[in-house]
Protein backbone atom coordinates (compact mmCIF):
# COMPACT_ATOMS: atom_id res chain seq x y z
CA UNK A 1 0.00 0.00 0.00
CA UNK A 2 1.54 3.50 -1.27
CA UNK A 3 -1.07 5.64 0.31
CA UNK A 4 0.04 7.47 3.57
CA UNK A 5 -1.79 6.68 6.41
CA UNK A 6 -1.77 9.12 9.03
CA UNK A 7 -3.85 11.46 10.37
CA UNK A 8 -4.07 14.85 12.74
CA UNK A 9 -6.97 15.71 14.78
CA UNK A 10 -7.35 18.33 17.23
CA UNK A 11 -10.44 19.19 19.42
CA UNK A 12 -11.36 21.72 21.76
CA UNK A 13 -14.08 22.08 24.17
CA UNK A 14 -14.88 23.68 27.25
CA UNK A 15 -13.34 20.77 29.19
CA UNK A 16 -10.53 19.95 27.04
CA UNK A 17 -7.64 20.69 24.44
CA UNK A 18 -6.28 18.25 22.34
CA UNK A 19 -3.99 17.73 19.10
CA UNK A 20 -2.85 14.33 18.16
CA UNK A 21 -1.35 13.31 15.11
CA UNK A 22 -0.56 9.51 13.98
CA UNK A 23 0.87 7.56 11.81
CA UNK A 24 -0.38 3.82 11.52
CA UNK A 25 2.86 2.86 9.52
CA UNK A 26 5.22 3.93 12.45
CA UNK A 27 7.41 1.92 14.61
CA UNK A 28 5.65 2.32 17.92
CA UNK A 29 6.75 5.71 18.94
CA UNK A 30 4.87 8.15 21.10
CA UNK A 31 5.22 11.09 22.90
CA UNK A 32 2.17 11.47 25.04
CA UNK A 33 1.11 14.34 27.64
CA UNK A 34 -2.82 14.02 29.15
CA UNK A 35 -1.93 15.35 32.50
CA UNK A 36 -3.24 11.57 33.91
CA UNK A 37 0.17 9.25 34.57
CA UNK A 38 -1.71 5.72 34.20
CA UNK A 39 -3.67 7.02 30.96
CA UNK A 40 0.17 8.18 29.09
CA UNK A 41 1.12 4.89 29.98
CA UNK A 42 -2.09 2.66 28.43
CA UNK A 43 -1.60 5.07 24.87
CA UNK A 44 2.17 4.71 24.49
CA UNK A 45 1.60 1.07 25.32
CA UNK A 46 -1.08 0.35 22.73
CA UNK A 47 1.26 2.88 20.44
CA UNK A 48 4.51 0.87 20.89
CA UNK A 49 2.55 -2.97 20.15
CA UNK A 50 0.67 -1.89 17.56
CA UNK A 51 3.53 0.04 15.75
CA UNK A 52 1.69 3.19 15.51
CA UNK A 53 3.88 6.62 15.75
CA UNK A 54 1.72 9.20 17.79
CA UNK A 55 2.15 12.68 19.45
CA UNK A 56 -0.45 13.29 21.51
CA UNK A 57 -0.65 16.61 23.76
CA UNK A 58 -4.31 16.96 26.11
CA UNK A 59 -4.55 19.78 28.40
CA UNK A 60 -8.17 19.23 30.56
CA UNK A 61 -9.99 19.72 33.19
CA UNK A 62 -8.21 17.80 35.71
CA UNK A 63 -9.48 19.91 38.99
CA UNK A 64 -12.80 18.80 38.10
CA UNK A 65 -11.70 14.73 37.58
CA UNK A 66 -10.09 12.70 35.04
CA UNK A 67 -13.26 11.35 33.17
CA UNK A 68 -13.55 14.51 30.42
CA UNK A 69 -9.69 13.90 29.24
CA UNK A 70 -9.83 10.08 29.33
CA UNK A 71 -12.49 9.91 27.43
CA UNK A 72 -12.07 12.96 24.82
CA UNK A 73 -8.67 11.72 24.42
CA UNK A 74 -9.97 7.93 23.29
CA UNK A 75 -12.40 9.76 21.21
CA UNK A 76 -9.60 11.86 19.75
CA UNK A 77 -7.53 8.71 19.08
CA UNK A 78 -10.19 6.84 17.53
CA UNK A 79 -11.00 9.89 15.45
CA UNK A 80 -7.20 9.78 13.72
CA UNK A 81 -7.58 5.66 13.68
CA UNK A 82 -10.27 6.23 11.56
CA UNK A 83 -9.44 9.07 9.23
CA UNK A 84 -5.99 7.27 9.13
CA UNK A 85 -7.84 4.25 7.50
CA UNK A 86 -9.58 5.93 4.93
CA UNK A 87 -11.65 3.61 2.79
CA UNK A 88 -10.56 0.51 4.62
CA UNK A 89 -8.92 -0.64 1.23
CA UNK A 90 -6.41 -3.76 1.06
CA UNK A 91 -6.57 -4.05 5.08
CA UNK A 92 -7.18 -7.33 6.76
CA UNK A 93 -9.68 -5.79 9.08
CA UNK A 94 -9.48 -8.54 11.57
CA UNK A 95 -7.10 -9.37 13.93
CA UNK A 96 -6.50 -11.39 17.38
CA UNK A 97 -4.24 -11.79 19.89
CA UNK A 98 -3.87 -13.23 23.52
CA UNK A 99 -1.56 -11.18 25.78
CA UNK A 100 0.42 -12.70 28.87
CA UNK A 101 1.58 -10.21 31.69
CA UNK A 102 3.18 -12.25 34.26
CA UNK A 103 0.30 -13.89 35.72
CA UNK A 104 -2.55 -11.83 33.45
CA UNK A 105 -3.76 -13.20 30.44
CA UNK A 106 -6.19 -10.71 27.74
CA UNK A 107 -7.78 -11.39 24.54
CA UNK A 108 -8.60 -8.95 22.27
CA UNK A 109 -10.67 -10.03 18.67
CA UNK A 110 -11.27 -6.45 16.50
CA UNK A 111 -13.12 -5.85 13.22
CA UNK A 112 -12.27 -2.59 11.26
CA UNK A 113 -15.79 -2.81 10.26
CA UNK A 114 -16.63 0.82 10.33
CA UNK A 115 -19.68 -0.35 13.43
CA UNK A 116 -18.21 0.93 16.62
CA UNK A 117 -18.76 -1.54 19.18
CA UNK A 118 -16.59 -2.62 22.73
CA UNK A 119 -17.52 -5.53 24.92
CA UNK A 120 -14.99 -5.24 27.81
CA UNK A 121 -14.84 -7.20 30.52
CA UNK A 122 -11.61 -6.25 32.43
CA UNK A 123 -12.66 -7.24 36.13
CA UNK A 124 -10.66 -4.05 37.43
CA UNK A 125 -11.13 -3.79 41.35
CA UNK A 126 -12.59 -0.13 42.42
CA UNK A 127 -9.06 1.17 43.32
CA UNK A 128 -7.87 3.90 41.01
CA UNK A 129 -4.70 3.51 39.00
CA UNK A 130 -2.55 6.54 40.25
CA UNK A 131 -4.23 9.82 38.57
CA UNK A 132 -6.58 7.10 36.55
CA UNK A 133 -10.32 5.99 38.34
CA UNK A 134 -10.21 2.23 37.15
CA UNK A 135 -13.74 2.60 35.92
CA UNK A 136 -12.35 5.43 33.15
CA UNK A 137 -10.27 2.43 31.40
CA UNK A 138 -13.24 0.68 29.90
CA UNK A 139 -15.02 4.10 29.30
CA UNK A 140 -11.45 4.82 27.38
CA UNK A 141 -11.91 1.58 25.37
CA UNK A 142 -15.51 2.02 24.78
CA UNK A 143 -15.11 5.49 23.60
CA UNK A 144 -12.05 4.75 21.25
CA UNK A 145 -14.19 2.09 19.54
CA UNK A 146 -16.99 4.26 18.20
CA UNK A 147 -14.94 6.79 17.36
CA UNK A 148 -12.50 4.76 15.65
CA UNK A 149 -15.82 2.70 13.84
CA UNK A 150 -14.43 -0.40 15.06
CA UNK A 151 -15.72 -3.49 16.80
CA UNK A 152 -13.48 -4.68 19.97
CA UNK A 153 -14.05 -7.43 22.27
CA UNK A 154 -11.85 -7.57 24.78
CA UNK A 155 -11.60 -9.95 27.85
CA UNK A 156 -9.45 -10.06 30.91
CA UNK A 157 -9.23 -14.16 30.95
CA UNK A 158 -7.18 -13.92 34.50
CA UNK A 159 -5.06 -11.82 36.62
CA UNK A 160 -4.77 -10.63 40.76
CA UNK A 161 -2.94 -7.16 39.82
CA UNK A 162 -4.80 -4.44 38.71
CA UNK A 163 -2.05 -2.80 36.74
CA UNK A 164 -1.38 -5.91 34.85
CA UNK A 165 -5.19 -6.26 34.04
CA UNK A 166 -5.15 -2.91 32.13
CA UNK A 167 -1.94 -3.06 30.57
CA UNK A 168 -2.35 -6.39 29.21
CA UNK A 169 -5.53 -5.64 28.06
CA UNK A 170 -3.87 -2.37 25.99
CA UNK A 171 -1.34 -4.43 24.94
CA UNK A 172 -3.82 -7.65 23.58
CA UNK A 173 -5.59 -4.85 22.09
CA UNK A 174 -2.37 -3.22 20.24
CA UNK A 175 -1.61 -6.82 18.78
CA UNK A 176 -5.68 -7.20 17.45
CA UNK A 177 -5.28 -3.71 16.07
CA UNK A 178 -1.63 -4.31 14.52
CA UNK A 179 -3.08 -6.88 12.61
CA UNK A 180 -6.14 -5.62 11.53
CA UNK A 181 -4.71 -2.53 9.59
CA UNK A 182 -1.61 -4.58 7.77
CA UNK A 183 -2.14 -4.25 4.45
CA UNK A 184 -2.67 -6.75 2.15
CA UNK A 185 -1.57 -7.61 -1.17
CA UNK A 186 -5.72 -7.71 -2.61
CA UNK A 187 -6.17 -3.86 -2.40
CA UNK A 188 -10.23 -4.25 -2.64
CA UNK A 189 -12.22 -3.45 0.56
CA UNK A 190 -12.38 -6.24 2.93
CA UNK A 191 -16.17 -6.56 2.59
CA UNK A 192 -18.84 -7.76 0.40
CA UNK A 193 -20.94 -4.77 0.90
CA UNK A 194 -17.62 -2.71 -0.65
CA UNK A 195 -17.93 -0.36 2.03
CA UNK A 196 -16.58 -0.36 5.88
CA UNK A 197 -16.97 3.42 6.74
Amino acid sequence: MTTKRSSTVKRKTAETDIQLTLNLDGSGEANVETGIGFLDHLLTTLARHAGFDMQLRCTGDLNVDDHHTAEDCAIVLGEAIDQALGERRGIGRFGWALAPMDETLARAAVDLSGRGLAVVRLALSGQPLGAMKAENIAHVLHSLARAAKVTVHLDVLRGDNNHHRAEAAFKALALALRQAVAPTADDRIPSTKEKLT
